[in-house]
Protein backbone atom coordinates (compact mmCIF):
# COMPACT_ATOMS: atom_id res chain seq x y z
CA UNK A 1 0.00 0.00 0.00
CA UNK A 2 1.41 3.45 -0.97
CA UNK A 3 2.40 5.47 2.13
CA UNK A 4 0.42 8.64 2.82
CA UNK A 5 2.35 11.92 2.60
CA UNK A 6 1.83 13.35 6.06
CA UNK A 7 5.20 14.64 7.34
CA UNK A 8 4.31 18.37 7.34
CA UNK A 9 1.04 18.08 9.28
CA UNK A 10 2.71 15.55 11.55
CA UNK A 11 5.38 18.09 12.54
CA UNK A 12 2.72 20.71 13.26
CA UNK A 13 0.99 18.30 15.62
CA UNK A 14 4.30 17.40 17.20
CA UNK A 15 5.06 21.05 17.77
CA UNK A 16 1.76 21.58 19.51
CA UNK A 17 2.27 18.64 21.85
CA UNK A 18 6.05 18.76 22.42
CA UNK A 19 6.64 22.49 22.39
CA UNK A 20 3.34 24.01 23.48
CA UNK A 21 1.79 26.94 21.58
CA UNK A 22 3.78 28.88 19.00
CA UNK A 23 6.13 27.83 16.25
CA UNK A 24 7.15 24.20 16.50
CA UNK A 25 10.85 23.65 17.12
CA UNK A 26 12.76 21.00 15.17
CA UNK A 27 13.13 17.70 16.99
CA UNK A 28 16.70 16.79 17.93
CA UNK A 29 17.89 13.38 16.85
CA UNK A 30 18.06 10.73 19.56
CA UNK A 31 21.75 9.93 19.98
CA UNK A 32 21.31 7.84 23.08
CA UNK A 33 20.38 4.21 23.43
CA UNK A 34 16.84 3.30 22.39
CA UNK A 35 14.24 4.74 24.76
CA UNK A 36 12.97 2.24 27.28
CA UNK A 37 9.39 1.19 26.62
CA UNK A 38 6.78 -0.95 28.33
CA UNK A 39 7.39 -4.60 27.69
CA UNK A 40 4.92 -6.23 25.31
CA UNK A 41 2.22 -8.28 26.99
CA UNK A 42 3.27 -11.96 26.86
CA UNK A 43 1.48 -14.27 24.51
CA UNK A 44 -0.97 -16.65 26.17
CA UNK A 45 1.46 -19.53 25.75
CA UNK A 46 4.54 -17.39 26.56
CA UNK A 47 5.87 -18.35 23.16
CA UNK A 48 7.91 -16.12 20.81
CA UNK A 49 6.36 -12.94 19.41
CA UNK A 50 4.55 -13.58 16.08
CA UNK A 51 6.28 -10.56 14.49
CA UNK A 52 9.86 -9.18 14.32
CA UNK A 53 10.69 -6.71 17.07
CA UNK A 54 10.35 -3.04 16.13
CA UNK A 55 13.88 -1.63 16.31
CA UNK A 56 13.61 1.68 14.48
CA UNK A 57 14.88 5.03 15.76
CA UNK A 58 13.17 7.31 18.30
CA UNK A 59 13.62 10.88 17.01
CA UNK A 60 12.25 12.64 20.08
CA UNK A 61 9.72 12.29 22.84
CA UNK A 62 7.76 14.00 25.58
CA UNK A 63 5.63 12.53 28.33
CA UNK A 64 2.68 12.59 25.91
CA UNK A 65 4.06 11.22 22.66
CA UNK A 66 7.15 10.24 20.77
CA UNK A 67 8.23 10.33 17.15
CA UNK A 68 9.44 7.04 15.74
CA UNK A 69 11.19 6.38 12.42
CA UNK A 70 10.32 2.85 11.27
CA UNK A 71 12.89 0.58 9.77
CA UNK A 72 12.19 -1.66 6.78
CA UNK A 73 9.85 -4.49 7.72
CA UNK A 74 8.33 -2.81 10.77
CA UNK A 75 4.78 -3.87 11.59
CA UNK A 76 2.24 -1.56 13.22
CA UNK A 77 1.52 -4.32 15.76
CA UNK A 78 5.19 -4.57 16.73
CA UNK A 79 5.54 -0.80 17.20
CA UNK A 80 2.39 -0.78 19.33
CA UNK A 81 3.68 -3.64 21.46
CA UNK A 82 7.05 -1.95 21.97
CA UNK A 83 5.77 1.45 23.08
CA UNK A 84 2.23 0.87 24.35
CA UNK A 85 2.68 -2.63 25.75
CA UNK A 86 -0.26 -4.25 23.99
CA UNK A 87 -1.30 -4.67 20.39
CA UNK A 88 -4.99 -3.89 20.81
CA UNK A 89 -4.09 -0.20 20.90
CA UNK A 90 -2.92 -0.14 17.27
CA UNK A 91 -5.90 2.04 16.38
CA UNK A 92 -4.50 4.89 18.51
CA UNK A 93 -1.32 5.05 16.41
CA UNK A 94 -3.32 4.60 13.19
CA UNK A 95 -5.70 7.46 14.01
CA UNK A 96 -2.91 9.79 15.17
CA UNK A 97 -1.19 9.36 11.80
CA UNK A 98 -4.27 9.07 9.55
CA UNK A 99 -3.06 5.68 8.35
CA UNK A 100 -5.25 3.99 5.71
CA UNK A 101 -7.66 1.37 7.11
CA UNK A 102 -6.07 -2.05 7.35
CA UNK A 103 -2.48 -0.77 7.53
CA UNK A 104 -0.14 -3.55 8.66
CA UNK A 105 3.33 -2.66 7.39
CA UNK A 106 4.85 0.78 8.02
CA UNK A 107 6.75 2.81 5.44
CA UNK A 108 10.46 2.70 6.27
CA UNK A 109 11.89 6.09 7.23
CA UNK A 110 8.58 7.93 7.41
CA UNK A 111 8.17 9.46 10.90
CA UNK A 112 5.28 8.18 12.95
CA UNK A 113 3.49 9.71 15.95
CA UNK A 114 3.19 7.28 18.86
CA UNK A 115 0.80 8.72 21.50
CA UNK A 116 2.00 7.66 24.93
CA UNK A 117 -1.04 9.32 26.49
CA UNK A 118 -4.44 9.76 24.83
CA UNK A 119 -4.35 12.74 22.47
CA UNK A 120 -8.12 13.24 22.39
CA UNK A 121 -9.79 11.02 25.01
CA UNK A 122 -13.21 12.69 24.71
CA UNK A 123 -13.36 12.55 20.91
CA UNK A 124 -14.10 16.25 20.33
CA UNK A 125 -13.06 17.78 16.99
CA UNK A 126 -13.50 21.15 15.33
CA UNK A 127 -16.77 20.26 13.61
CA UNK A 128 -18.09 17.20 15.45
CA UNK A 129 -17.74 15.00 18.50
CA UNK A 130 -17.62 11.24 18.89
CA UNK A 131 -20.66 9.30 20.00
CA UNK A 132 -20.98 5.59 20.78
CA UNK A 133 -24.20 3.81 19.72
CA UNK A 134 -25.53 1.01 21.93
CA UNK A 135 -27.65 -1.43 19.90
CA UNK A 136 -30.54 -3.32 21.48
CA UNK A 137 -31.87 -6.70 20.28
CA UNK A 138 -34.47 -9.00 21.83
CA UNK A 139 -35.44 -12.32 20.19
CA UNK A 140 -33.87 -14.26 17.32
CA UNK A 141 -35.50 -16.55 14.78
CA UNK A 142 -37.69 -16.47 11.70
CA UNK A 143 -41.16 -14.97 11.81
CA UNK A 144 -43.19 -11.82 11.29
CA UNK A 145 -42.81 -10.21 14.71
CA UNK A 146 -41.02 -6.86 14.71
CA UNK A 147 -39.14 -7.96 17.83
CA UNK A 148 -37.78 -11.06 16.06
CA UNK A 149 -34.39 -10.73 14.36
CA UNK A 150 -33.67 -13.42 11.79
CA UNK A 151 -30.28 -15.16 12.12
CA UNK A 152 -29.55 -14.25 8.50
CA UNK A 153 -30.10 -10.53 9.06
CA UNK A 154 -28.12 -10.59 12.30
CA UNK A 155 -25.21 -12.30 10.52
CA UNK A 156 -25.39 -9.71 7.73
CA UNK A 157 -25.20 -6.88 10.25
CA UNK A 158 -22.23 -8.38 12.09
CA UNK A 159 -20.48 -9.06 8.79
CA UNK A 160 -20.97 -5.43 7.76
CA UNK A 161 -19.52 -4.18 11.06
CA UNK A 162 -16.52 -6.47 10.67
CA UNK A 163 -15.84 -5.45 7.06
CA UNK A 164 -16.22 -1.72 7.62
CA UNK A 165 -13.79 -1.13 10.44
CA UNK A 166 -16.15 -1.01 13.42
CA UNK A 167 -14.90 -1.95 16.87
CA UNK A 168 -17.42 -3.74 19.09
CA UNK A 169 -16.61 -3.14 22.76
CA UNK A 170 -18.00 -4.37 26.05
CA UNK A 171 -20.44 -2.04 27.72
CA UNK A 172 -18.17 -1.44 30.79
CA UNK A 173 -15.48 -0.10 28.46
CA UNK A 174 -17.62 3.03 28.14
CA UNK A 175 -16.78 3.98 31.73
CA UNK A 176 -13.32 5.34 30.91
CA UNK A 177 -14.63 7.25 27.89
CA UNK A 178 -17.46 8.80 29.93
CA UNK A 179 -14.95 9.76 32.63
CA UNK A 180 -12.90 11.61 30.00
CA UNK A 181 -9.65 9.68 30.26
CA UNK A 182 -9.92 6.63 27.97
CA UNK A 183 -10.31 7.12 24.20
CA UNK A 184 -12.24 4.76 21.97
CA UNK A 185 -11.83 4.02 18.26
CA UNK A 186 -13.85 6.45 16.15
CA UNK A 187 -16.23 3.75 14.90
CA UNK A 188 -17.13 2.06 18.18
CA UNK A 189 -20.39 0.24 18.88
CA UNK A 190 -21.89 -1.78 21.76
CA UNK A 191 -24.22 -4.78 21.27
CA UNK A 192 -26.85 -5.55 23.92
CA UNK A 193 -29.67 -8.11 24.07
CA UNK A 194 -32.66 -7.86 26.41
CA UNK A 195 -34.90 -10.27 28.33
CA UNK A 196 -33.11 -13.62 28.06
CA UNK A 197 -34.89 -15.68 25.41
CA UNK A 198 -33.52 -19.14 24.62
CA UNK A 199 -33.12 -18.08 21.00
CA UNK A 200 -30.15 -15.94 22.06
CA UNK A 201 -28.20 -19.11 22.85
CA UNK A 202 -29.46 -20.94 19.78
CA UNK A 203 -29.02 -18.25 17.13
CA UNK A 204 -27.12 -15.15 18.35
CA UNK A 205 -24.40 -16.78 20.46
CA UNK A 206 -22.89 -18.83 17.60
CA UNK A 207 -22.69 -15.72 15.43
CA UNK A 208 -21.07 -13.65 18.16
CA UNK A 209 -18.46 -16.40 18.52
CA UNK A 210 -17.92 -16.52 14.76
CA UNK A 211 -17.08 -12.82 14.59
CA UNK A 212 -15.49 -12.56 18.04
CA UNK A 213 -17.86 -9.75 19.04
CA UNK A 214 -18.74 -9.24 22.71
CA UNK A 215 -22.29 -8.51 23.82
CA UNK A 216 -24.16 -7.72 27.02
CA UNK A 217 -27.20 -9.87 27.80
CA UNK A 218 -29.69 -8.24 30.16
CA UNK A 219 -31.96 -10.82 31.80
CA UNK A 220 -34.86 -10.50 34.20
CA UNK A 221 -34.38 -13.31 36.64
CA UNK A 222 -38.02 -14.46 37.03
CA UNK A 223 -37.84 -15.48 33.34
CA UNK A 224 -34.80 -17.76 33.68
CA UNK A 225 -35.66 -21.46 33.27
CA UNK A 226 -39.31 -20.82 32.32
CA UNK A 227 -41.06 -21.20 28.98
CA UNK A 228 -38.75 -20.01 26.21
CA UNK A 229 -36.34 -18.38 28.65
CA UNK A 230 -32.68 -19.29 28.93
CA UNK A 231 -31.60 -21.92 31.44
CA UNK A 232 -28.95 -21.34 34.09
CA UNK A 233 -26.69 -23.80 32.26
CA UNK A 234 -26.96 -21.79 29.04
CA UNK A 235 -26.26 -18.54 30.86
CA UNK A 236 -23.20 -20.05 32.50
CA UNK A 237 -21.93 -21.38 29.17
CA UNK A 238 -22.21 -17.96 27.56
CA UNK A 239 -20.64 -16.19 30.54
CA UNK A 240 -17.74 -18.66 30.50
CA UNK A 241 -17.11 -17.94 26.82
CA UNK A 242 -15.74 -14.52 27.71
CA UNK A 243 -17.89 -12.92 25.00
CA UNK A 244 -21.24 -12.48 26.75
CA UNK A 245 -21.63 -10.35 29.88
CA UNK A 246 -24.72 -11.36 31.86
CA UNK A 247 -26.31 -8.32 33.51
CA UNK A 248 -29.59 -7.34 35.16
CA UNK A 249 -32.91 -6.37 33.57
CA UNK A 250 -34.86 -6.39 36.87
CA UNK A 251 -36.54 -9.27 38.70
CA UNK A 252 -40.02 -9.27 37.15
CA UNK A 253 -39.76 -6.85 34.18
CA UNK A 254 -42.35 -4.49 35.66
CA UNK A 255 -42.29 -0.84 34.64
CA UNK A 256 -40.20 0.61 37.44
CA UNK A 257 -41.65 4.12 37.26
CA UNK A 258 -45.28 3.05 37.76
CA UNK A 259 -46.89 2.10 41.07
CA UNK A 260 -49.10 -0.96 40.98
CA UNK A 261 -52.77 -0.73 42.00
CA UNK A 262 -53.00 -0.66 45.79
CA UNK A 263 -49.22 -0.33 46.18
CA UNK A 264 -48.35 2.22 48.88
CA UNK A 265 -45.47 4.65 48.41
CA UNK A 266 -43.40 2.83 51.03
CA UNK A 267 -44.14 -0.57 49.54
CA UNK A 268 -43.38 0.75 46.05
CA UNK A 269 -39.92 1.91 47.12
CA UNK A 270 -39.22 -1.45 48.77
CA UNK A 271 -40.30 -3.31 45.65
CA UNK A 272 -38.13 -1.13 43.40
CA UNK A 273 -35.17 -1.85 45.65
CA UNK A 274 -35.85 -5.58 45.30
CA UNK A 275 -36.16 -5.30 41.50
CA UNK A 276 -32.54 -4.12 41.43
CA UNK A 277 -31.07 -6.04 44.36
CA UNK A 278 -32.49 -9.54 43.74
CA UNK A 279 -31.18 -10.00 40.17
CA UNK A 280 -27.76 -8.66 41.11
CA UNK A 281 -27.40 -11.05 44.03
CA UNK A 282 -28.93 -14.03 42.23
CA UNK A 283 -26.91 -13.68 39.04
CA UNK A 284 -23.66 -13.26 40.93
CA UNK A 285 -24.40 -16.30 43.10
CA UNK A 286 -25.59 -18.65 40.36
CA UNK A 287 -22.94 -17.56 37.85
CA UNK A 288 -20.09 -17.40 40.36
CA UNK A 289 -18.02 -20.02 38.45
CA UNK A 290 -17.79 -17.47 35.61
CA UNK A 291 -16.95 -14.66 38.06
CA UNK A 292 -19.92 -12.59 36.94
CA UNK A 293 -20.23 -9.17 38.53
CA UNK A 294 -23.49 -7.32 37.94
CA UNK A 295 -22.91 -3.59 37.61
CA UNK A 296 -25.02 -2.72 34.54
CA UNK A 297 -28.81 -2.47 34.38
CA UNK A 298 -31.34 -2.20 31.55
CA UNK A 299 -34.54 -0.45 32.59
CA UNK A 300 -37.66 -2.43 31.59
CA UNK A 301 -39.45 -0.40 28.90
CA UNK A 302 -36.52 2.02 29.06
CA UNK A 303 -38.02 4.02 31.92
CA UNK A 304 -36.29 5.37 35.03
CA UNK A 305 -37.06 7.96 37.70
CA UNK A 306 -35.35 9.58 40.68
CA UNK A 307 -36.58 6.74 42.88
CA UNK A 308 -35.04 4.20 40.49
CA UNK A 309 -31.79 6.13 40.10
CA UNK A 310 -31.41 6.42 43.87
CA UNK A 311 -31.84 2.64 44.14
CA UNK A 312 -29.29 2.16 41.35
CA UNK A 313 -26.70 4.02 43.40
CA UNK A 314 -27.44 2.03 46.56
CA UNK A 315 -27.16 -1.24 44.65
CA UNK A 316 -23.79 -0.20 43.16
CA UNK A 317 -24.82 -0.14 39.51
CA UNK A 318 -22.39 1.84 37.39
CA UNK A 319 -24.24 1.98 34.05
CA UNK A 320 -27.91 2.07 33.14
CA UNK A 321 -29.39 1.89 29.64
CA UNK A 322 -32.65 3.27 28.29
CA UNK A 323 -34.30 2.86 24.88
CA UNK A 324 -33.91 6.49 23.83
CA UNK A 325 -32.13 6.23 20.45
CA UNK A 326 -28.87 7.88 19.45
CA UNK A 327 -25.19 7.78 20.26
CA UNK A 328 -23.54 8.60 23.58
CA UNK A 329 -21.01 11.42 23.82
CA UNK A 330 -18.39 11.69 26.55
CA UNK A 331 -20.80 13.85 28.56
CA UNK A 332 -23.61 11.25 28.65
CA UNK A 333 -25.05 10.40 32.06
CA UNK A 334 -23.72 6.88 32.85
CA UNK A 335 -26.99 5.67 34.36
CA UNK A 336 -29.17 7.09 31.55
CA UNK A 337 -27.37 5.98 28.41
CA UNK A 338 -29.07 6.13 25.03
CA UNK A 339 -29.76 2.82 23.32
CA UNK A 340 -31.12 2.17 19.83
CA UNK A 341 -33.62 -0.60 19.16
CA UNK A 342 -32.79 -2.85 16.20
CA UNK A 343 -36.02 -4.36 14.92
CA UNK A 344 -36.42 -7.44 12.75
CA UNK A 345 -37.91 -5.55 9.79
CA UNK A 346 -34.85 -3.30 9.43
CA UNK A 347 -32.89 -3.80 6.21
CA UNK A 348 -29.12 -3.31 5.99
CA UNK A 349 -29.38 0.33 4.90
CA UNK A 350 -31.66 1.01 7.84
CA UNK A 351 -29.19 -0.72 10.15
CA UNK A 352 -26.36 1.50 8.90
CA UNK A 353 -28.44 4.58 9.64
CA UNK A 354 -28.63 3.57 13.31
CA UNK A 355 -24.86 3.67 13.79
CA UNK A 356 -24.42 7.23 15.06
CA UNK A 357 -20.69 7.41 15.72
CA UNK A 358 -20.39 11.21 15.52
CA UNK A 359 -22.52 14.30 15.81
CA UNK A 360 -22.06 17.79 14.44
CA UNK A 361 -21.24 20.44 17.02
CA UNK A 362 -23.90 22.59 15.37
CA UNK A 363 -26.62 19.94 15.80
CA UNK A 364 -29.40 20.88 18.23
Amino acid sequence: MRPVARLAPLLLIVGAWLGGCGTPAPLPPDTTAPVAAPAPAPAPDDGPSPWPQAAGEVLGRSDRLLIYRPRAGDLLAAVTARFLGQTDRQWQIAEANALPPGTTWLAAGQPLIVPLKPLNPIGVHATDFQTVPILCYHRFGNGNSKMLMSPGNFAQQLEWLARNGYTVIRLPQLLGFLAGHEPLPQKTVVITIDDGYESVHRHAFPLLKKYGFPATLFVYTDFIGTGDGLSWAQLLEMANSGLVDIQAHSKTHRNLVERLPGESEERYRQNIEAELRVPRELLERRLAPARVQVRQFAYPFGDASEVVLDAMARQQYQLGVTVYPGGNGFFAQPTMLRRTMIFGDLDLEGFKSKLQVSRSVSAP
